[in-house]
């Protein structure tokens, strides 16, 4: 009788084991495959179901306004301390701005829950840094975007944000570096300083949908392309706090809103 060499007995045993595990790791795969839930294309890749969605607008309306101030006011300045021939000796205070008519520059007038409209367009902003002031003094822009902070004025700026969303920064520009640029990934309102000329102060406020407006030096404000619908408008000032309104807007049609503010009205938070 002729003996199989060891070799081959030993050759055919690693074959079936191989083709046994081979069986056991696509059967593991494949019910592991069943257990994962399947992805849909309705869902946002942040996961959020309530999140913010691009979408085409058909017959959209306009949201327009104005932010007038009701009570005693009058302007206040702050004194300059340091390079004061460049950054001259005295500044008005940005903290509240109205015009003689009773207009309130700098309110942020927004839609707070829109679920889907026109298309978040993400901007390369600007906060210049001219004559020791920040211009514009709130700036307001999309999730995503960039800041280009410029200095102009030939001597040394550091910006200094107060974040709490987004990574903090405390950037030194000196005379020489004209820009620099940050990006902002989420949606906060942030108070941004100069550690060097104390009196320099802004806000950034970033936004998780394309409908927002600053109020201009007259008051106004407006909201283009929105989608027919209730929404509840939302207005914020870093001094006279943050109010509400209910807003329909109708398809094709613009819609007039007035804010009217006051230091001590009630609902101001």
């Amino acid at each position: 009788m002729t003996q199989k060499p060891q070799s081959h007995r030993f050759s055919t045993v690693i074959l079936v084991f191989s083709l046994l595990l081979f069986w056991s790791c696509g059967k593991e795969q494949e019910e592991s495959s069943a257990e994962k839930p399947a992805s849909t294309a309705e869902t946002p890749a942040t996961g959020d179901a309530t999140a913010y969605r691009a979408a085409a607008v058909q017959n959209g309306g306009t949201i327009f306004g104005k932010v007038t101030f009701k009570g005693k006011w009058s302007p206040s300045t702050i004194s300059v301390t340091k390079d004061q021939e460049v950054c001259g000796k005295s500044k008005k205070n940005p903290a509240l701005l109205v015009s003689e008519d009773e207009e309130v520059q700098d309110a942020v007038v927004y839609i707070t829950d829109i679920k889907q409209g026109k298309k978040i367009e993400q901007q390369k902003v600007t906060l210049d840094q001219k004559a020791c002031e920040y211009h514009p003094h709130v700036l307001a822009f999309p999730a995503g975007s960039t800041v280009e902070i410029k200095n102009p004025d030939g001597v040394l700026h550091n910006i200094h944000s107060y974040s709490e969303k987004n990574d903090p920064f405390n950037m030194a520009q000196p005379k020489f570096k004209k820009t620099l640029t940050v990006t902002i990934e989420k949606p906060e309102i942030i108070s941004v300083k100069c550690d060097v000329h104390g009196w320099m102060s802004g806000w950034f406020f970033v936004t998780e949908n394309p409908y927002f407006s600053v109020s201009d030096s007259a008051g106004t404000f407006k909201l283009t392309d929105v989608p027919p619908g209730t929404y509840t408008l939302d207005l914020w000032h870093e001094t006279l706090g943050k109010v509400s309104q209910k807003v329909t807007v109708k398809p094709k049609e613009e819609v007039k809103v007035i804010f009217e503010l006051s230091k001590k009205q009630p609902g101001v938070t």
